[in-house]
């Protein structure tokens, strides 16, 4: 529940038609990101795996900047644009300007693994720290993601951008508010468009849109999506020639999955592996995640069906058959995101869609 809106995130690129991307998305401390994609980038440059040693190191000076009570790396490549009128410019002149970290990385990589990073988030739980990852399984998971390509969440801004000196993305939920929106050509005429978990796009494509570049994901949000969701239209992740697959790991087991994918390497565990007791644990939502990623990547933001004050008068999910009250999960805090998103909306760093 911290104040501080400092997301980082990071890529990768693994084999030629692949490409990996693991981030830390930090609230507070930290959350992790994995980025898929099949896209090909002949540009990417391909590093040779390093190996890092699990003994010990020479420690670099930790930073002395201190921000809400913690430190944070610095980056100087974070933006990929130079808009004048972009969020970085305007968070300014809002309440949030020493919130809203400049300088954090937004991806996070190899380059960026180090004991000493290690040592200040292992005291933080499930997603925000590495309080139960070894150092060896952090270092072991992060060299299989190696390229050049996780430096940028938009890493083919070139080719897309037709003139563009702004990143316009739009990031899109599953609110009920959706239904009858006809936002969907809105939406689609983003450069980039956000979305997450039960993304049922066939059917509502005049509500909600059909391009997907970012799709967003936690194991258990997807495994219980592919199950709630199937009756509703939700037969798989979307997947285009665009689409980037964002992996939010959340428990210790996740890491050892993202090794696997980056590595194509099969594994098998007991399922008791897949019970822990910190899902019971508060944390954000995927979609405020996803959100936040975005306020951080993009130049301006769009956000859709997210929970708004009014929200009782709609469906849970904008493709509910019947009308569905939103029922609030104890690990999730609802009232605080709304009051987050109202707060951005008003300073004029995002655009809430909200009904007149």
């Amino acid at each position: 529940r911290s104040r501080t809106l400092a997301p980082r995130l990071s890529m990768v690129m693994g084999r030629r038609r692949e490409r990996l991307a693991l981030g830390f998305l930090s609230i507070s401390t930290l959350l992790v990101m994995c980025m898929i994609s099949d896209l090909l980038q002949d540009r990417t440059e391909i590093l040779k795996p390093q190996k890092i040693r699990a003994g010990p190191v020479k420690m670099a000076k930790a930073p002395d900047r201190s921000y809400i009570g913690d430190t944070y790396a610095s980056d100087d490549e974070v933006s990929q644009t130079h808009c004048t009128t972009g969020i970085r410019a305007r968070v300014s002149k809002t309440k949030y300007k020493s919130a809203f970290i400049q300088s954090i990385p937004v991806l996070q990589w190899l380059k960026h693994v180090s004991k000493m990073e290690h040592e200040r988030l292992r005291r933080y739980y499930g997603a925000f720290g590495w309080h139960s990852i070894s150092f060896v399984n952090l270092a072991e998971t992060l060299s299989a993601l190696n390229t050049t390509a996780n430096q940028f969440m938009f890493d083919d801004w070139d080719s897309r951008a037709n003139g563009s000196t702004c990143i316009r993305c739009a990031v899109v939920g599953s609110g009920g508010i959706l239904r009858g929106s006809m936002k969907g050509r809105e939406i689609d005429e983003h450069h980039y468009v956000f979305r997450v978990n039960g993304a049922v796009i066939k059917g509502f494509e005049k509500d909600v849109g059909s391009r997907t570049t970012h799709y967003t994901f936690a194991t258990n949000t997807m495994l219980k999506s592919m199950k709630h969701y199937r009756k509703a239209g939700f037969h798989g992740l979307p997947k285009s020639e665009e689409t980037r697959f964002i992996f939010v790991p959340t428990e210790k087991q996740d890491y050892t999955f993202l090794k696997s994918a980056a590595t194509q390497t099969k594994m098998f565990l007991r399922s008791r592996t897949m019970k822990t007791k910190f899902r019971t644990r508060y944390r954000p939502t995927t979609g405020a995640l996803m959100l936040m990623a975005a306020v951080h990547t993009c130049d301006q933001v769009d956000a859709y069906g997210f929970i708004t004050p009014d929200y009782k008068k709609y469906s849970c999910h904008y493709f509910d058959k019947g009308f569905h009250r939103l029922v609030p999960y104890i690990n999730h805090d609802w009232k605080l995101e709304m009051k987050l998103w109202q707060e951005l909306h008003k300073a004029g760093l995002i655009r809430l869609y909200m009904r007149k």
